[in-house]
C-alpha cells in the first residue's frame, strides 16, 4: 500500500487559530445559532429535521464566522451583521445538501449525508428552502447593496458547480479552468462573507476590497487544501469518504498536474480511471504514488500558500489589532489543517 502523503508534517497546533477566533466571537456565534435554529422553523416536520442534520454535523461555521470578525475589524457596534452571517450559512448549507446529491456522497463530516439518509429528492428540496430564507434574510436587511453582492454570489457559485460539472472527467481542464472553478463555486462565498460585513459598517471602498481580497484568496487557499486532501487525508480526519474525487472523476490540481507531468503509460493511467471510469482496488494508491513521483500535491499545497499569501496581505490597510492577529493566524490554519 502506498504510504499516505502528509500534507504538513511540521504543522504545529495551529487548530488555536481557530480556537481563537471562535473563543473572540462566542456571543455573536450564540446569537447565529440561535437564529438558525429559529429560521429553521417549519410546520413541515421534515424541513428542521433534514436541515439541522447538516447544519448540526460538525462544520466549523467558518463563513459565517468571518462575517463576524470581519465586523469586528471594522469596529461595527450595530447587529445587522448577526443576521447576514446566517444567511451566508443557509446558502452554504443549501449548497452542501446539492452537492451532495450531485456527487452522490455518502458521508460528509464523518456523518452520513442527508441524502443517503432521507433520499435525493427531500435533500434538493429542502436545499431550495435554504436558499429562500437566505433571500429572506437578505431583504430583510433593508440594504439593496447587501441583496446584490448576496444574489450575486448565490449565482456565481452555482455557475461555478455548473462548470465544475462541465469539467468532471476532463483531463484537457487545464489549471487555469480550474481555478475559476473553485473561485466560483469555493472562494466566491468567503469573499462575500467577508465584504458584507464591511457594507454594514460604511466602510470606504479601499476597505470593501481588501475584506473582499482576503476572503476570496483565503477561500482558494482552503479549496486548493481540500482537494490535496483528498488523496492524502484518512477518513477519520477528512470526514468524507477518502478518494470521493478520484471515485467520482473530479479533475483537480493534483490530477492536473500529474497528468501534464506524467508520461504516456502514466496518462493512460489517468484517462483509464478518470475519463472511462475503470478503477481497479489498488488503483487509488497508484493515483497517489503518480502524485508523489511528480509532486503534484507538494505544489498544490504551495499554490495554497501563495493564496494565503495574498490573503494576508490584503488585510495590510487594516491597523493592527487583536482581531486582524487572528483572521491572519486563521489563514496559515487552513492551510496546514488535517481535515
Amino acid at each position: 500500500m502506498t504510504k499516505i502523503y502528509k500534507l504538513n508534517p511540521e504543522r504545529h497546533d495551529e487548530k488555536n487559530a481557530l480556537d481563537a477566533l471562535t473563543k473572540m466571537i462566542e456571543p455573536d456565534l450564540k446569537l447565529i445559532n440561535h437564529i438558525i435554529l429559529k429560521e429553521t422553523e417549519n410546520r413541515v416536520s421534515l424541513i428542521p429535521k433534514l436541515a439541522n442534520h447538516i447544519i448540526s454535523s460538525g462544520g466549523k461555521r467558518l463563513r459565517p464566522m468571518l462575517t463576524i470578525a470581519a465586523a469586528k475589524l471594522c469596529k461595527y457596534s450595530g447587529e445587522r451583521h448577526i443576521k447576514l452571517a446566517a444567511c451566508v450559512e443557509f446558502i452554504h448549507t443549501a449548497t452542501l445538501l446539492h452537492d451532495d446529491v450531485v456527487d452522490s456522497s455518502i458521508l460528509r463530516r464523518g456523518v452520513k449525508t442527508a441524502n443517503t439518509v432521507w433520499g435525493n429528492e427531500s435533500s434538493v428540496l429542502v436545499g431550495d428552502y435554504l436558499f429562500s430564507r437566505a433571500f429572506q434574510l437578505m431583504v430583510s436587511d433593508g440594504s439593496l447593496e447587501v441583496l446584490k453582492l448576496l444574489s450575486d454570489t448565490s449565482a456565481i457559485i452555482a455557475q461555478g458547480e455548473v462548470h465544475q460539472l462541465l469539467t468532471k472527467n476532463d483531463l484537457d481542464t487545464s489549471e487555469d479552468t480550474y481555478l475559476d472553478v473553485i473561485g466560483a463555486k469555493t472562494a466566491a462565498l468567503f469573499s462575500a462573507a467577508c465584504k458584507v460585513s464591511g457594507i454594514v459598517a460604511d466602510r470606504k471602498i479601499a476597505d470593501q476590497e481588501s475584506l473582499e481580497s482576503y476572503g476570496k484568496n483565503l477561500g482558494m487557499a482552503f479549496q486548493l487544501i481540500d482537494d490535496a486532501l483528498d488523496y492524502s487525508a484518512t477518513s477519520i480526519t477528512l470526514g468524507k469518504s477518502r478518494g470521493d474525487d478520484f471515485k467520482e472523476g473530479k479533475i483537480t490540481i493534483p490530477v492536473i498536474l500529474a497528468y501534464r507531468r506524467g508520461n504516456s503509460e502514466e496518462r493512460s493511467f489517468w484517462k483509464k480511471t478518470l475519463v472511462s471510469c475503470n478503477q481497479d482496488e489498488n488503483d487509488f494508491e497508484h493515483a497517489i504514488s503518480l502524485m508523489t513521483k511528480h509532486n503534484s500535491l507538494r505544489d498544490t499545497i504551495n499554490r495554497a500558500k501563495h493564496y494565503g499569501d495574498k490573503a494576508k496581505d490584503a488585510l495590510a490597510i487594516f491597523p493592527n489589532d487583536k482581531t486582524k492577529e487572528t483572521l491572519i493566524n486563521l489563514v496559515d490554519y487552513c492551510i496546514k489543517r488535517d481535515n
